[in-house]
């Protein structure tokens, strides 16, 4: 019962983006703050809606 506790956890951490973030403050050594994950958010929804989308 807990490693599927655990593994629906992890799962829901994956699709909140939760663990990217994780990864972005370790690989540019940051700690957490709003101001970070403001920035972060920002960058991947910018990202996201700036491709153009064909048909």
């Amino acid at each position: 019962m807990r490693r599927l506790f655990a593994f629906v956890l992890c799962l829901l951490r994956e699709i909140g983006d939760e663990n990217a973030y994780r990864r972005h403050l370790a690989a540019h050594g940051l700690a957490h703050s709003a101001e970070h994950w403001r920035s972060f958010f920002d960058a991947k929804a910018r990202a996201r809606y700036q491709r153009a989308k064909c048909c």
